[in-house]
Order: structure tokens, then C-alpha cells, then sequence
């Protein structure tokens, strides 16, 4: 018996020795294909002109600075290390970050159906959003964009331009209250409108915001959007340990339930009405009091989706929450650029005013727009596209690499994260001769051919593109052309004076400023 047992202890000892070995080997192993992994990557990223970093920290001393300081400094890498080729690199850590300044060297990633996975950065909106469309990769975005795309068809848009003037006519009445000659930021006042206007298209719910823009929904959604601002800000607040024993997570999980509760309230509401519709002869949903037709909404397609594709209600409620998020600010930057530009060239202004007059005869008599006077708006167009030029409302485009991808005179090893500068993109001197000079011409159609399409990308670019462009396009159009129509625009501010943030959107420190002159 005992020689039993010491043959079977010795044989344990055999064991484990032979295991520690494979362990070690395997580890071994793993440490040298990683150490082969990064030594190619050090070397393919440290080919790239950039400032000289320190070991283990990179360069992140250099970037712990505030929101303005580091716009600024990504938006001046191109003229100190980048001005030749077009890009420049840094290191956060052990992470390499290459910055794309042109449509070259941009046009490799946005136009690869393998590169559409998100930065890193974008893992602090997905307690918010979940795998809606802006943040979900692979199958999931595939089969989302699948069943959206139809969602933005130009049809369902003439459905939505009757909210865009119903909200528009609402700001009109606001900003009519402020005294003639005033000066007033109309950031605050544009963005209410069409965070009123995207959520009554999503949803199908009206919020008030303009009217109540103390409501919990509306506070919700601005407060929200600051911590994500600051966690991507301080370096301190992006461990997920850390941030949870900050004072911010309270609050960011206070916003999450208000936000998350209201979204799946309306989503079974809304499956509720929609039953209900079903159940009766007639296809729309009367309104017993008004007799008014139920307005199809973004969630309604939604949810018919849901039976063919097995869309949760979580998942319809990622989509809503996304297009809530990505549908207003975006909008109400752009119409807030375009009057400071507009308040700065009154021959320009002028021009457009003319146009509305001349596409919509009755303008005058302030009747609502109708899709085919505003199609007919060409050089109101124009306007909005340069101002998104010089002032895209997403500064950056960030992307994580899931392989390597050549550029014209470098390779980008996969897991960099690269940063698209759509701000100095725009400002490529061979694209866009005197680029800071405000000229919508440049953006009618006999000006516009032959131009790189990768040069302008205010909505992205490629099979990862802005699935709401024409959706933005519309709304803006409506909401400026019922200001123009009313308001003589005169800026306040001058544009070398503004300072620029690039958080979520682009937008001004101190907001826009303007005076308003009734026509």
C-alpha cells in the first residue's frame, strides 16, 4: 500500500512538474509573439513625424491639459509635425494615436468595409447608447444599418418637414421676444428646437423642451453629455474604478435612469398604439378630439422591424436613445455656424433671403415651407455645407484598426487608433483654395464637380457615413429659412475671436452671439 502511494506521489510530482513547464513555455511563448507584435508596431508607428515621448507615459503629460488646450494642440500638429505628409502621430501610454489631416490619407480608412470599428474613446457613451448605430460594430452594425437605412427614405422625410416648421415657428416666436438689436446666444435657443424636433420624430413624443427646458428629460440629456465630455477629458475619469468612486457616477447613473425609463415608457406606448392600430379597419390612429393623423415616427419602423428581426426592446431602445443623441446637437451647431457666417456677410445673407423669397412666393405671408421649396433652396445648401466645412460639427472621426492599412507612405499597424481631423481636413489649401475665406459657391453643383469626395466629409464617409444626412440637411434648411425670413441676422462675434472646444460637437466657448432685426 505505502509503495502505492509513493509511486503515485512521485507520478503528481512528475505532473506537475511537466505542467509548470507547458505553463511556462506557454507564457514564454505568449510574451515573445507580443513583444515581435509590438516591436513591428513601435517601429511602423515611430516612422510617423511626431514629438518625442517618454517611456511607459508616451506623450501624456503633454495632453493632460483642458477641453480648448487640447483642440488646440491637435488642430496646430498638423502645421508642427504633420505639414508634409499629411499626418502625425502620438503616443497615450503604450497606445499609439496617428492624426489624419487630409482626404489621402483619410480616404484608406473611411472607405474600408474592415475598418469601421469605433476608438476606444466611444466605450464612455455606451452605458447611454448600448450597440445602437454609432457604436456597435460587426454583425450588429451591419444588420442595424440594414434595418434603418429605409427609416431615412425621402418619403418618411416629407412626413417629418411638418415637425421641422412646427418646432421652427415655436424658436421664431422665442427669439421674436428678445428686444430688436439685442445681442442673444442662440446656441441655447436652437438647440431646445430641435432637441423638441428630434425627439417628436424618434419617438413621437413631444417634450416641451422650448417651452420647459427644465424638464427631467431635457436636464437629463445635458447633463449626461457634460460627464461624457469630462471623462473623455481627464484622464483621472476614464478607469471605470475610478470614475465609480467619483461624484460624477451618481449622477451619470441618475441620467441613465431617466433617460433609459423614458425611452422603454414610450417604447411600450407606442406598441400599445400600434396594436391598437392594427385592431382597427383604418390604418392611422385618430386623434379623438382634433381628427389629426398620427405623424409615423423613427420608433414605429422600429418596432414593425422588431417582429421580422428579433429586435428587443432594448435594442429598438438603443436606436432611439442614438438618434436622440446624435440628432440634436449635431443640427444645432450647424444652424448656429451658419448664422454667425451669415451675420457676417450680409451680401450672402441677402443672397438667401432672396432665394426663399423667390422659391417660396408667399413667404411674406410666413406659410410653411413645403419639401419642394426647399429642395429648390440650392444656395441656402450651399450656405450650410460651407459653414460645415469651416466648422464641422464633429471635429474628429475616430476609428480603432482591426488590421493594418496602407497609406501613400506609411503602413498603420493594426490596434492604432486613429483620428480623422476633419476640421483641418477641411482647410486643405489644394482642395479648398483661401480655405478660411466663407464662400458658399464653392458648393454649387457647377463648382463642386470633380472634387475629391473624400476632401469634404462633414458626415463621415464611406460604408460608415451618416445614415441621417438628409434628415440634418432638411431641418436645418426649414429652421433657417423661418429665421431668415423674419430676422435680419447681424453677428456680434468675430470669428478670430471665438474659442473653439471640440468635445462632442464643435461649438464656440461662449456660444454665438447675434442681433436680430425684423424684416
Amino acid at each position: 500500500m505505502s509503495k502505492l502511494v509513493s509511486t503515485l506521489f512521485i507520478v503528481a510530482q512528475s505532473v506537475i512538474r511537466e505542467f509548470r513547464t507547458i505553463a511556462l513555455l506557454l507564457t514564454l511563448s505568449y510574451f515573445v509573439v507580443r513583444r515581435i507584435k509590438q516591436s513591428r508596431l513601435v517601429k511602423l508607428i515611430n516612422r510617423i513625424p511626431g514629438p518625442t515621448s517618454l517611456p511607459v507615459l508616451g506623450n501624456s503629460i503633454e495632453c493632460n491639459v483642458d477641453n480648448q488646450e487640447v483642440f488646440n494642440r491637435i488642430i496646430s500638429s498638423k502645421r508642427l509635425f504633420g505639414h508634409k505628409k499629411g499626418l502625425n502621430r502620438i503616443w497615450l501610454g503604450g497606445t499609439p494615436y496617428v492624426f489624419i489631416h487630409t482626404a489621402e490619407n483619410a480616404e484608406p480608412i473611411l472607405n474600408n468595409s474592415r475598418t469601421i470599428h469605433k476608438s476606444s474613446d466611444y466605450r464612455y457613451i455606451e452605458p447611454w447608447l448600448g450597440n445602437g448605430l454609432l457604436t456597435s460594430a460587426g454583425h450588429i452594425w451591419h444588420q442595424r444599418r440594414k434595418i434603418l437605412t429605409p427609416a431615412f427614405h425621402f418619403r418618411i422625410l416629407e412626413d417629418f418637414v411638418e415637425v421641422f416648421q412646427e418646432q421652427s415657428e415655436v424658436l421664431v416666436r422665442r427669439l421674436g421676444e428678445v428686444g430688436v438689436g439685442e445681442s442673444v446666444n442662440v446656441f441655447p435657443y436652437v438647440t431646445l428646437c430641435t432637441l423638441d424636433i428630434v425627439c417628436e420624430t424618434a419617438m413621437g413624443r413631444k417634450i416641451n423642451a422650448q417651452g420647459d427646458s427644465n424638464s427631467e428629460y431635457v436636464k437629463a440629456v445635458y447633463e449626461i453629455g457634460s460627464i461624457i465630455q469630462k471623462r473623455q477629458a481627464k484622464i483621472y475619469l476614464q478607469p471605470d474604478i475610478l470614475f465609480r468612486l467619483s461624484s460624477l457616477y451618481k449622477k451619470h447613473q441618475r441620467c441613465l435612469n431617466t433617460l433609459h425609463s423614458f425611452s422603454y415608457k414610450v417604447i411600450n406606448e407606442r406598441k400599445a398604439e400600434l396594436k391598437a392600430r392594427k385592431n382597427t379597419e383604418d390604418e392611422t390612429i385618430e386623434d379623438p378630439t382634433e381628427h389629426v393623423k398620427k405623424r409615423p415616427a423613427f420608433l414605429d419602423l422600429l418596432i414593425e422591424a422588431s417582429e421580422r428581426h428579433n429586435l428587443t426592446d432594448e435594442n429598438i431602445r438603443e436606436e432611439v436613445d442614438t438618434f436622440m443623441f446624435e440628432g440634436h446637437d449635431t443640427t444645432s451647431a450647424a444652424i448656429c455656424w451658419t448664422l454667425l457666417l451669415l451675420g457676417s456677410n450680409q451680401e450672402i445673407q441677402n443672397k438667401v433671403y432672396e432665394e426663399i423669397v423667390a422659391t417660396s412666393p408667399k413667404a411674406s405671408s410666413l406659410k410653411p415651407f413645403t419639401t419642394r421649396s426647399l429642395n429648390s433652396m440650392k444656395y441656402l445648401e450651399a450656405c450650410i455645407k460651407e459653414a460645415l466645412r469651416l466648422y464641422p460639427s464633429v471635429p474628429f472621426i475616430a476609428r480603432k484598426l482591426s488590421e493594418d492599412v496602407p497609406l501613400p507612405d506609411y503602413v498603420l499597424p493594426r490596434d492604432t487608433e486613429v483620428i480623422i481631423v476633419v476640421y483641418n481636413l477641411h482647410r486643405d489649401a489644394k482642395v479648398f483654395p483661401r480655405p478660411e475665406l466663407y464662400d458658399p459657391g464653392r458648393f454649387l453643383s457647377e463648382n463642386a464637380a470633380g472634387r475629391n469626395p473624400y476632401g469634404y466629409i462633414p458626415f463621415s464617409a464611406g460604408p460608415r457615413n451618416c445614415i441621417g444626412q438628409k434628415f440634418a440637411m432638411l431641418e436645418e434648411k426649414v429652421i433657417l429659412a423661418n429665421i431668415l425670413r423674419r430676422f435680419r441676422v447681424e453677428a456680434v462675434d468675430r470669428r478670430e475671436d471665438l474659442t473653439l472646444l471640440g468635445e462632442l460637437i464643435l461649438r464656440p466657448q461662449d456660444g454665438i452671439r447675434v442681433r436680430l432685426f425684423p424684416r
